[in-house]
């Protein structure tokens, strides 16, 4: 694959706050006696787990609705058990969750969710799609985030984007559900917009993409992954399939997909980061986007969103061979609109979704990598998260309005 050094606009405005992306869940919580009550309210009472109680209990052998933060989820399953109490999840991710259903009621003309499939731990898997109307046979974009699980700022920058495309001003709610109290920083007085005041119907260029494609955004593309690194493991790569013979769970999603499958830059050993699993399309995450993707037949551009190293990458990954349109990749979609730096990848890697959208005649097919380049690495601060996402819709604007300007 050609790297491609992407410098976005840097943002002078940060937010601070804690160093949350998403990740909150619903515990229910079953209480049989007056003993466990006293043990609940002893949980619920404690300042160092942050609580919020949906629904309290009216009687003995009635659910606790709880609502349990990220940062929180680890202890709270400790005492939980060693109290005895009995709890179930009701709600994986309330975060994302609740932003897709936000956007999809508050704008219900031009956007919707769209269930695709689940994950192997049976996560429903939904995407966002944005379109103005006009049939199944418009052309289409697909924005991928999350494939793997630990680089959280994709996940982030992917709800900034669903929601820059779809709101004339972010409201300070949806900051604060970041983790991010001092709003006003970016969102200026009154929370009506700041310096986010681009959207659908004010920015020219994106209301004219979506008079001609429609956008697909899947935000998290690796739920089961994302989830673990929440309650288990914060680095943790790949899915959470199960390997017989092997001790070692899951496989890496962006070595999975039928591209070179099981070429350089991959794994056999289910151990491995890079495992790329027995068989192309083996984990049902990514068959579940290559199904949707080719029954829709009709997706002119695939963006699939990592980190971190600051890069835009075009195809091959698996091959040192130039991509057929890589001319028209580098010098007409991305060298005259971003400053960017052309330079080859060393290291290759076959089975990448991107890759496969390619081979699949999806002609305009990106990798970002996100922040940074390696000092934070994986673990971004929060006050990141809204600079990169601006950033990266620069360059997200700038390959879409080149899709509409060249459909095919």
């Amino acid at each position: 694959m050609r790297w491609i050094l992407f410098f976005g606009a840097l943002i002078g405005s940060s937010i601070c706050g804690r160093e949350k992306f998403f990740g909150d869940q619903v515990f229910r919580i079953n209480v049989r006696n007056g003993d466990e009550v006293s043990k609940l309210r002893q949980l619920v009472n404690s300042d160092s787990f942050k609580l919020n109680v949906w629904k309290s209990p009216t009687t003995f052998n009635r659910p606790v609705d709880v609502l349990v933060p990220s940062v929180s989820l680890l202890p709270v399953k400790a005492f939980l058990t060693s109290h005895g109490l009995e709890y179930s999840v009701t709600i994986e991710d309330i975060q994302i969750y609740h932003e897709m259903d936000s956007i999809a009621a508050d704008f219900p003309d031009l956007a919707s969710r769209v269930k695709i499939g689940h994950s192997f731990e049976n996560r429903t898997m939904y995407v966002l799609k944005f379109s103005t109307g006009g049939g199944k046979q418009r052309p289409a974009i697909w924005l991928n985030a999350g494939i793997h699980s630990r680089e959280w700022i994709s996940q982030a920058t992917a709800i900034w984007t669903a929601r820059k495309v779809m709101s004339p001003g972010i409201s300070p709610d949806f900051w604060q559900a970041w983790g991010a109290p001092a709003v006003s920083h970016v969102l200026g007085p009154k929370g009506r917009g700041g310096k986010i005041v681009t959207d659908y119907q004010k920015d020219p260029a994106l209301t004219s993409i979506l008079q001609k494609m429609d956008i697909f955004l899947l935000p998290v593309a690796n739920p089961d992954g994302y989830v673990y690194t929440q309650t288990h493991n914060r680095l943790w790569r790949k899915t959470r399939s199960l390997n017989p013979g092997s001790r070692c769970f899951g496989t890496d999603p962006n070595r999975n997909w039928d591209a070179n499958f099981a070429g350089e830059g991959t794994s056999n050993n289910p151990c491995s980061e890079i495992y790329h699993g027995p068989h192309a399309n083996s984990e049902v995450e990514v068959k579940s986007v290559v199904d949707f993707i080719q029954e829709h037949g009709h997706f002119k551009g695939f963006i699939d969103l990592h980190s971190y190293s600051q890069l835009l990458m075009y195809p091959y990954a698996y091959t040192v061979k130039k991509a057929p349109d890589a001319a028209e990749l580098v010098s007409d979609v991305l060298l005259p609109r971003v400053s960017l730096s052309l330079r080859h990848c060393q290291d290759p890697a076959s089975g990448s979704s991107v890759d496969w959208a390619y081979d699949n005649g999806i002609k305009y097919a990106f990798t970002f990598e996100l922040r940074d380049t390696g000092h934070f690495g994986f673990l971004l601060p929060a006050k990141q998260i809204i600079p990169t996402a601006e950033e990266t819709w620069l360059g997200l604007k700038v390959i879409m309005e080149h899709v509409r300007d060249n459909l095919y």
